[in-house]
């Protein structure tokens, strides 16, 4: 690999990192230190099932075929019609779905989108299955409640479905989570920090640092495959969550082979966009190291550790390969006298290596 395709390959593992941590259209669960829990559904209605996503990010409703169910907007209108035939419609007209965009509710409401107009439906789903943000269902402040602190509730909402005609109300609390224990991130950092150490003492010796890296990549893409899937389409998960992770794996993989067949450039080079990877996906999800809640079917301390370990450990990887693709060859460079063969040479590995 020359100099020339290695800045064309970071270039690209940059670009590519930038695009897939750019924000998308959608809102997507995002870590949250706020629990919300269905506590009543009255009259009981047991053909439909209500549920929270993200801690208190998604309101989702199953639905059983055969039963009808429109969900009520904010103003009384039309605004989620769940037919008998298992398909789920969105009125296009109901203020309450621009509202819904944004979990904050700073959707842009169109003229023609008011309480008393004409329902325009749209085909969102099949399976009976929809999830939403609703505004009812969690806290819509960025500030903390005024004079509660962690352990309180902090509200407690209804909201109306018309189940087969009648009326249903689905109440809804949500709850102010203590803080996580800190000590799976920690563990984690000193992990990353203990991956780069081994990465640039394999280095030193002449051999693969990728190796120390690769393990954590790994990780990172289990991770973060488990939140992307654990979340339905429609609440817009983010593709980065395993993508990032993905390309640093493969970079891995080619690192090795490399490494092989005594490419090191190009093993150097593989580790440095490794490291990159690895520590934009840490970036991306570093909030979920101190809230309570982190949107995914995985343990939160899991989730927790490999963040901080990838946010540490890619940054130690970048610099342990900035080092050998650069500053390890100077050294060397300097070591040989002009015009001669050197009595001996200080190695990459430290060792004295005798003239012919």
């Amino acid at each position: 690999m020359t100099p020339a395709r290695l800045a064309r390959g970071i270039l690209a593992g940059a670009v590519l990192a930038i695009a897939l941590a750019s924000p998308a259209s959608a809102d997507p669960a995002g870590p949250t230190d706020y629990r919300s829990e269905i506590i009543a559904v009255e009259p009981p209605a047991p053909q439909i099932e209500a549920s929270i996503l993200g801690g208190d990010s998604f309101l989702q409703l199953q639905v059983d075929a055969g039963t009808e169910v429109m969900v009520v907007g904010y103003r009384g209108e039309d605004y989620v019609w769940f037919r008998p035939d298992g398909t789920v419609w969105e009125n296009r007209n109901s203020p309450s779905r621009y509202v819904n965009e944004d979990r904050f509710g700073g959707g842009e409401i169109p003229p023609n989108a008011t309480p008393d107009a004409e329902p325009d439906w749209e085909r969102v789903a099949d399976g009976g299955r929809w999830a939403w943000h609703d505004h009812r269902a969690h806290w819509m402040q960025e500030t903390r409640p005024l004079g509660q602190s962690a352990g309180d509730q902090i509200l407690e909402a209804v909201i109306p479905l018309r189940v087969d005609g009648a009326d249903v109300d689905v109440t809804v609390i949500s709850t102010w989570m203590p803080a996580p224990n800190p000590v799976p991130a920690w563990l984690g950092g000193l992990v990353g920090v203990g991956l780069a150490g081994a990465a640039y003492a394999l280095r030193r010796r002449g051999l693969p640092a990728v190796a120390a890296a690769t393990p954590l990549a790994v990780g990172a893409l289990v991770v973060g495959m488990w939140q992307y899937v654990s979340l339905p389409a429609e609440t817009g998960p983010r593709a980065l969550w395993w993508a990032l992770p993905a390309i640093a794996v493969v970079c891995a993989m080619g690192g090795l082979v490399a490494e092989i067949r005594g490419q090191r450039f190009a093993a150097d080079a593989a580790l440095l966009l490794i490291g990159f990877e690895l520590a934009v996906w840490g970036v991306v999800k570093r909030d979920g190291l101190g809230a309570a809640i982190v949107p995914t079917d995985a343990p939160g301390w899991l989730d927790r550790f490999i963040t901080a370990g990838a946010l540490v450990g890619g940054v130690g990887f970048a610099l342990v390969a900035l080092w050998s693709l650069f500053v390890a060859p100077a050294h060397r460079r300097r070591a040989v006298p002009a015009g001669g063969s050197p009595t001996s040479v200080t190695g990459v590995s430290g060792s004295r290596v005798p003239s012919g």
